[in-house]
């Protein structure tokens, strides 16, 4: 829950600063010389791929968040079988074996959306992002019946 609250309170400021910098592109183009027009197009772009990718973040999160709920129901979601310190943090050795398994089972089924959830979450525990990214795109598009990109 506190990941949420997190995401729509940056989202609301990412909101907040497009508004912000697109109305300064709106009065630079309305000032009407041509570097003003130049300057001010050019401030409206970084607000339209802001927006762009907020609306592909927020896309993603919600179709992940909808895989996690079916996954739960079906009562496949992965157990926390993590070691952690006394803090919290998860221990790497740890995270690295569950990862090998969970990859060895997604290279057993790798048309299956299910194991490539599992994956993505173990690459997230052992702390590789873009791969965890990656991993969870296929298994949307899996999901989906889309196409994989490779």
């Amino acid at each position: 829950m506190r990941d949420r609250i997190t995401y729509f309170a940056l989202a609301a400021v990412l909101v907040v600063y497009f508004v912000l910098a697109g109305g300064r592109g709106i009065a630079l183009i309305g000032q009407g010389t041509a570097v003003t027009v130049a300057l001010g197009l050019s401030v409206l772009v970084m607000p339209l791929i802001g927006v762009w990718f907020l609306c592909q973040t927020t896309k993603f999160a919600r179709d992940a968040d909808r895989l996690a709920a079916e996954l739960e129901s079906e009562g496949g979601l992965p157990p926390d079988e993590l070691v952690r310190s006394p803090s919290g943090r998860i221990d790497r050795d740890s995270a690295d074996a569950v990862f090998t398994r969970r990859k060895t089972e997604a290279e057993g089924a790798p048309e299956d959306w299910r194991v490539w959830f599992r994956l993505a979450v173990a690459y997230r525990d052992a702390r590789d992002t873009p791969r965890a990214r990656k991993a969870m795109q296929r298994a949307i598009a899996l999901h989906d019946g889309r196409p994989v990109r490779a």
